[in-house]
């Protein structure tokens, strides 16, 4: 193994610049559609970026939690998965990189020569992955802005060979099966004959599922809530939060969570020289989360490209994870 080398530094580029503007425009179209609806990322604020990793830290919340066990429990036998497919010391691309530690736990199973973290904001990443390159000074590092949920596609400085592309926590459910399948085509493209490395969130009892989307302490409602402040504040809008309330629940026939906001009374928002009425029980829809079984989600890779697939789950068959290759 080559010694390492103390001068890497982590490099960055910003290929996704957030435009106030935009976001503005694109929330206003949405509150004024026929059945209200916001994307999920107007969620995550600071503090909706905060609440979210103390909602990973509850009893009701298993995902965060069980995809940790299996990927501890199945380390050596996950990660050479990937490398059949990806070779000898490949690139792994992190998507959705947040602080990094998730993609940091499989260095010593897929040994990278460059690992690239990618999320919506540079500035977000770049003290995880100073940090991160300073604890792994043998391993190129570059972090990249990239609203991924639009298209995922890197610069080719960023790849260069085959890349074990690394798409934890569930996210893909964020997708509807149509899109999902887009961003696995653009995940295998990106991975250049090397691997895909996902969680998958899978279907379960509704009680269990509306649990996790709706907890005890109220913290995935002051999540869900905390959209409402952040419109105020990107809109100029009057939102009163003690006037709405979290809706979380299942539709068996989508196989999909649905998060909403609902209005306690008949009300008018406005914002600018616009307004919008809701009804008493009217809701925005704020997010959905769909879940998978093993064999359909198996499916839904092959119909991307992928022609070899293996996965792992917890005994109680509550999570997968899945490596694709081909």
């Amino acid at each position: 193994m080559p010694l390492p080398d103390p001068m890497n530094t982590a490099r960055f580029l910003e290929l996704h610049r957030t435009d106030d503007r935009a976001l503005a425009e694109e929330a206003a179209a949405g509150l004024l559609a026929e059945r209200a609806r916001l994307s999920p990322k107007f969620l995550y604020d600071p503090l909706g970026s905060r609440l979210f990793d103390a909602i990973t830290e509850l009893d009701e919340y298993y995902p965060t939690r069980t995809e940790a066990a299996i990927m501890s429990a199945h380390f050596a036998s996950i990660g050479a998965a990937a490398l059949r497919h990806a070779g000898h010391r490949p690139v792994l691309v992190d998507l959705g990189a947040g602080n990094c530690r998730k993609a940091a736990r499989l260095f010593d199973a897929i040994r990278p020569r460059r690992y690239v973290a990618v999320d919506i904001s540079v500035s977000f990443l770049r003290e995880s992955l100073d940090c991160l390159q300073r604890e792994h000074p043998g391993i190129e590092m570059m972090g990249v802005g990239l609203d991924f949920s639009a298209r995922l596609r890197l610069p080719d400085e960023a790849l260069g060979g085959p890349a074990v592309v690394f798409y934890p926590g569930s996210s893909i459910g964020n997708f509807a099966p149509d899109a999902a399948c887009r961003l696995l085509r653009e995940a295998r493209e990106t991975a250049a004959g090397g691997a895909l490395l996902i969680g998958v969130d899978l279907v379960k009892p509704v009680e269990v599922l509306e649990a996790a989307y709706d907890d005890a302490l109220g913290v995935t409602a002051a999540f869900d809530l905390n959209l409402l402040r952040r419109l105020n504040r990107l809109l100029g809008a009057d939102f009163d939060v003690r006037r709405w309330r979290h809706v979380a629940l299942f539709d068996a026939v989508a196989s999909r969570i649905e998060m909403h906001l609902e209005s306690r009374e008949d009300q008018v928002v406005r914002w600018g020289d616009a307004a919008r009425a809701f009804a008493r029980g009217e809701r925005i829809h704020t997010e959905d989360s769909y879940k998978w079984t093993v064999d359909g989600f198996d499916a839904l890779l092959r119909e991307a490209g992928f022609t070899a697939t293996t996965h792992w789950t917890d005994a109680q068959r509550r999570f997968a994870v899945f490596v694709a290759g081909g």
